[in-house]
């Protein structure tokens, strides 16, 4: 099934290397969100206007991630959360930009099936997602998709403790004798793990799944790997188009 999807997808460009402020010229205009963008919002092009939306104030953020001393954070306009994004009305944002953010949801399908519903018709999703492959997620197993739809469907709380448990482990490398102690901690502070990892394809097999098993209508505009990182740019149609073309080709 994904085999045959993705030939949806041949067509796309792949690369390295690719400035993240150029595709926003190409396909970012008007009024929209930013999701967590700490440290690093996305540049954006003249004439957009963009809100900042985060989970904490700036002051919070600087104590839950004391590594940013010294790094301007962006002022956040709109406390939320990102996953749910439930004081954003539907139909009502040009864009919404979520770089570095989907790998921290917990239910990472209904983090984005919020950002299609906030989003008007011929909106645009500018996801930035890190390629487990090429960062210090590199010894994780990479998140079955089953995984994510059991998210979506149970809730997150079924994982939760595994996904900092291996973080400990395989990320921090604490020694085994230690684990306890630093999962509590981390568990303490709610500190904002990357709870999912992925590579292009993984991220690829998600996206089909949205539109077969959720029945979310877009267009995948763009797909570009931009080193350490896969960059998608998904446009959210007026109406689902005639038939089913994935499950046919199947």
């Amino acid at each position: 099934m994904l085999a045959t999807s993705l030939r949806r997808f041949s067509s796309l460009r792949f690369g390295v290397a690719f400035n993240r402020a150029e595709i926003a010229r190409r396909f970012i205009q008007g009024s929209g969100i930013e999701i967590g963008a700490l440290h690093n919002p996305l540049r954006m092009p003249r004439g957009a206007e963009v809100h900042y939306v985060d989970r904490m104030p700036v002051a919070e953020l600087r104590r839950q991630y004391p590594e940013l001393e010294g790094e301007e954070l962006v002022e956040v306009d709109v406390i939320d959360d990102g996953e749910r994004l439930d004081s954003i009305a539907d139909d009502s944002q040009d864009f919404v930009v979520a770089n570095h953010f989907l790998e921290h949801s917990e239910n990472p399908i209904g983090a984005l099936l919020n950002m299609f519903r906030v989003l008007r018709a011929g909106g645009i999703i500018y996801l930035a997602v890190p390629d487990k492959r090429f960062t210090f997620d590199l010894k994780r197993p990479t998140t079955p998709l089953e995984h994510i739809v059991r998210d979506y469907e149970e809730g997150p709380e079924h994982a939760r403790r595994a996904h900092f448990e291996e973080w400990a482990r395989l990320v921090d490398e604490v020694p085994e004798g230690d684990l306890e102690r630093r999962v509590g901690q981390l568990l303490a502070i709610d500190y904002s793990i990357h709870f999912h990892v992925w590579t292009q394809v993984d991220v690829l097999e998600l996206l089909v799944a949205l539109r077969d098993r959720f029945a979310v209508s877009y267009d995948l505009e763009l797909a570009v790997r931009n080193e350490h990182e896969n960059i998608f740019i998904l446009r959210k149609l007026a109406t689902a188009p005639a038939g089913n073309e994935i499950e046919n080709a199947s």
